[in-house]
């Protein structure tokens, strides 16, 4: 019983592996942004019926960041690098809004066809609404739900629209958000953040990495 319950549980790992970098390839071949998604299609593609066997999302990230390295480099940190340039640009054009860089480019996961996601704060949601009109920035309105903490989930209103070709996404919170992040869909940790000083900080290392030679942070 013991061996079969062995060899169970190794066929289980194994077969999480194989779907977390089959989901990674997928999210990186296809620009599917959607962990559940990726992990159900890989499942379908490989055959896999088990839920015991399906990856978590920070294994599927991981997996993710692999492939990047290993087969998109050179493109993946060109795009990733014009992505933050234009989060500086979103961060200081929302500026009244106390914003912060999340997401994908700023975990360093980020390909060409990727959004920026920015959360801003603000007691009255349709602030940002009326921000967008006065600079004729046709947005679609939409909700996303988000896990405040282990508890408390809520649905927060969210913009995107898109600006010489980058996408971008606007999650609204309350400034009482600003104390404690969202949890994040991938590990289910508070949600890195970076101010407009942070991400700046981080362009200037990274520039500073690539003359040294050294690997660039992510």
């Amino acid at each position: 019983m013991h061996r079969a319950r062995q060899r169970a549980e190794t066929r289980t790992r194994e077969w999480r592996h194989r779907l977390a970098h089959e989901a990674a390839r997928l999210m990186a071949e296809s620009g599917i942004r959607d962990y559940h998604q990726a992990k159900l299609k890989a499942a379908h593609r490989l055959g896999v019926h088990d839920d015991a066997s399906l990856p978590r999302n920070h294994e599927i990230e991981a997996a993710l960041r692999e492939y990047q390295r290993l087969f998109q480099a050179d493109d993946q940190a060109v795009a990733l690098r014009a992505l933050r340039e234009a989060a500086v640009h979103a961060l200081e054009f929302f500026a009244t809004f106390d914003p912060r860089l999340v997401g994908p480019v700023l975990d360093g996961t980020a390909d060409a066809n990727s959004p920026v996601q920015l959360q801003l704060f603000a007691d009255d949601p349709d602030a940002v609404t009326r921000y967008l009109d006065e600079h004729g920035i046709p947005a679609e309105a939409r909700t996303r739900r988000l896990r405040m903490d282990r508890e408390r989930s809520e649905d927060v209103p969210l913009w995107i629209f898109s600006v010489d070709g980058v996408g971008f996404d606007l999650t609204v919170l309350s400034p009482l958000a600003l104390r404690q992040a969202p949890l994040s869909g991938v590990d289910e940790r508070p949600m890195r953040r970076a101010s407009l000083a942070q991400l700046t900080q981080l362009l200037a290392e990274e520039e500073i990495a690539g003359y040294d030679g050294s690997a660039p942070a992510r």
